[in-house]
């Protein structure tokens, strides 16, 4: 029995329909390459579940896609004798886009047409790229190997619903039939359709068939025969020699892999012959999609075997710290009914994927070092928080990646992360042993706090790091080209003060030992230590981490994660040179030391970063020193 219901679209589909019905792509015509990548991922799914099932292809061995036109009913109608989708499917992959991100991408819209046009394909979307054309679209579904009365009819003119219906469907896979509207005849003349398919789904995996036309001298048109004629190649791209394919194959065919709108950053092909055989075609972006820091989200590179698609989620053949790798492996040496679980623990699987990882990180130095720098920071600035993930979780490519790590820092100044850490050494002062680093929520924070005074003075480079992964990274990278990292805002950088302790007299350090008690009293608790340092140029006070204890940064990002974190206790360090802790040093009030000690203890820890625990309480110890010495 049919059974029809109405669904509304939800807020945030609506308004992207309204986007595409006013012709977001600044390219109508690539509706066309979305519908066909999606028939084409519909054949791939069928004949992978048909490996261990045959009678999925229901009699049908050929698996191809179709195009038809007719200028009479206005209509064009794709259909597959793919994998097909149940009623539940149809809900959950054409109602994909209400929670797959489209809150996200319709805050990411700028209002400049050609730039919001390259974010459709990063958002799943593409299939709702019909109503740019149509004012009507009817999709019609069966499962493979479902009964024929299962099938579902699905209805929407993009006005804020659609409508599902349950029908007799003899065949299985997909139909799609696109209403036109009034203007968009040029989409019901075979020429300018064939074009289409030729410039971007030449390279197809299965082929694309349209009607047979002879021209009719009399009626001064073509005349339908009947037949069917295959339009495209049909041939993996990925199986033939580079020498026979130009870049606007390959761009073309990763747009149509990726259903990314951008042109891509780079592409490796590479076949390998010998006691191993496969080939792989790996693309690198342009553009981060909008899911890139979600770690499960993995659908980056196809796995064939033999030209037969396995699976489009090869997590095993592709870290994730290289999750934005696009792209295609296809092996000779692996059994067609291959699983994930034989996946994890293959010893074929392990080579293919070492030997990818060094292509794409040789290319990525290579880019970096020798053929386009500002191209490579460019990427840096897409993807450079995700290749830091690979310092953590790749230690035989550790050294490789660290070479292609970038930072912002005190030498240049600005925010841009530009410095690699072999730049760094190489500007090394003489005697320094360590390569400086300092973490802070912000770069402003960094760039302002009080532990780069003497640096500054001594015109030591320090890198200013500030992204949430920072603290990770510099936890797993301990050395670079022999030069230990260390943080400016440790508590061991005795180095600065040996000098200076050196040239006091016994007197001196009797006295600055007898100002450390004092205020380490003063603030009880609050401290692990007090001492006096040489760190400081023109702050009277800053706050480190004690040797060997989580630093602060860490904390709060623990905390803000929800995590139980133990109270930390930091070392305070005080400038002896200072007027505020020379003033400090003069008092003999027990109640005044105690004031000035939490008052620069409090201000210390707000250069830092620190949300202090009783702000208020801050504002008024405040107020009342500076009402005391007016």
């Amino acid at each position: 029995m049919s059974h029809t219901e109405t669904h509304a679209f939800q807020t945030e589909v609506n308004q992207l329909l309204k986007l595409m019905i006013h012709a977001l792509y600044s390219n109508k015509e690539i509706f066309l390459r979305e519908l066909v990548s999606n028939a084409s991922d519909a054949l791939d799914k069928l004949r992978f579940e048909a490996v261990s099932n045959d009678a999925l292809h229901e009699g049908e061995e050929q698996l191809e896609i179709s195009v038809q036109f007719d200028k009479d009913a206005r209509t064009l109608t794709l259909r597959d004798n793919g994998i097909g989708m149940t009623r539940d499917e149809v809900i959950a992959n054409i109602g994909t886009i209400a929670n797959s991100g489209t809150k996200k991408f319709l805050e990411s819209l700028s209002g400049d047409q050609a730039k919001d046009s390259n974010l459709i394909g990063q958002f799943g979307v593409g299939f709702y790229s019909s109503f740019i054309v149509a004012d009507e679209v009817v999709l019609e579904t069966r499962r493979a190997g479902a009964n024929p009365a299962e099938g579902t009819r699905w209805i929407s003119k993009g006005e804020g619903e659609y409508t599902l219906e349950t029908i007799e469907k003899a065949d299985k896979g997909t139909t799609i039939t696109l209403h036109l509207k009034a203007d968009m005849d040029e989409f019901l003349d075979k020429y300018r359709l064939k074009n289409i398919i030729s410039t971007y789904s030449d390279h197809i995996n299965f082929p694309i068939k349209m009607e047979k036309t002879e021209w009719d001298a009399e009626a001064k048109a073509d005349k339908p025969t009947g037949e069917m004629e295959q339009v495209n190649k049909a041939t993996a791209l990925w199986t033939q020699a580079k020498s026979e394919l130009s870049d606007e194959d390959y761009k073309n065919f990763y747009q149509t892999l990726s259903h990314d709108f951008n042109e891509p950053l780079a592409y490796l092909h590479n076949k390998v012959e010998g006691t191993l055989e496969y080939t792989s075609l790996l693309y690198l972006p342009k553009k981060a999609p909008f899911d890139l820091y979600d770690r499960e989200r993995r659908y980056g590179l196809k796995l064939y075997v033999k030209r037969v698609f396995i699976m489009d989620d090869a997590e095993h053949l592709m870290p994730a710290y290289l999750r934005f790798v696009r792209g295609v492996i296809d092996s000779a040496d692996l059994p067609l009914n291959v699983s994930r679980e034989i996946l994890q623990s293959n010893k074929v699987v392990d080579k293919i994927r070492s030997a990818s990882v060094k292509r794409v990180l040789d290319h990525l130095a290579k880019l970096a070092k020798d053929e386009n720098p500002q191209e490579y920071l460019d990427f840096w600035k897409q993807f450079g928080n995700v290749l830091k993930e690979g310092v953590v979780e790749d230690f035989a490519n550790k050294e490789k990646i660290a070479q292609l790590l970038r930072f912002a820092s005190t030498h240049t100044g600005g925010a841009e992360q530009n410095v690699a850490l072999a730049d760094y050494v190489a500007r090394m002062q003489p005697d320094q042993e360590a390569i400086y680093y300092i973490i802070a929520d912000t770069h402003a924070a960094a760039k302002g706090s009080p532990h780069l005074e003497m640096f500054r003075k001594k015109g030591i480079e320090v890198l200013l790091l500030s992204d949430r992964i920072d603290e990770w990274l510099v936890s797993h990278l301990f050395e670079f080209e022999g030069k230990s990292l260390k943080s400016v805002n440790s508590a061991d950088l005795k180095e600065f003060d040996a000098a200076s302790e050196e040239s006091l007299s016994e007197e001196d350090k009797q006295a600055r030992q007898a100002l450390t008690e004092k205020v380490k009293n003063a603030l009880g608790d609050l401290v692990s230590e007090v001492r006096m340092t040489h760190r400081l140029i023109e702050s009277p006070a800053c706050v480190v981490t004690p040797e060997g204890e989580m630093s602060a940064h860490m904390a709060r990002i623990m905390e803000q994660m929800g995590q139980a974190v133990p109270k930390q206790k930091p070392v305070l360090e005080l400038n002896p040179e200072h007027q505020l802790v020379k003033k400090l040093d003069q008092l003999q009030d027990d109640a005044q030391c105690q004031e000035w000690s939490r008052f620069l203890f409090d201000q210390a820890q707000l250069a830092e970063g620190h949300i202090l625990e009783e702000p208020g309480e801050f504002i008024r110890r405040m107020n009342r020193l500076l009402t005391a010495v007016m």
